[in-house]
């Protein structure tokens, strides 16, 4: 025999599975730059397989965070000619990761021109 009582506590149950399901649309608190800087490297590694070399920046957004992270792609001898590539990470205000994309890819012996 189902009580109310019963019923209550499934409604109940239900609701919380629901909402842990639906997005929060409360704003959540911005981590600080240095824990955005450690999430997005962590994520970023275990998307790519290779661990980043450098974050070239780290800006705030009205969205959370954006870094540049510099990545070793292709190591090569000497370690100069190694491939290096640049990705931009986009993190959201708590530092979850919410999309990358490569950008430039080049040798670690090359530096930046402004006649480019």
């Amino acid at each position: 025999m189902v009580t109310s009582d019963d019923t209550r506590k499934k409604e109940a149950s239900a609701h919380a599975e629901r909402r842990s399901r639906e997005p929060d649309d409360a704003p959540q608190e911005r981590v600080p730059a240095t824990e955005a800087l450690r999430r997005a490297t962590e994520q970023l590694t275990e998307l790519l397989g290779r661990a980043p070399e450098s974050v070239s920046a780290l800006k705030p957004t009205e969205e959370g965070w954006t870094a540049e992270v510099e990545v070793v792609e292709l190591e090569r001898i000497p370690e100069t000619t190694s491939v290096m590539a640049s990705y931009e990470v986009v993190l959201g205000p708590g530092g979850q990761l919410l999309g990358y994309e490569r950008g430039k890819r080049y040798t670690r012996a090359q530096i930046d021109r402004e006649d480019r």
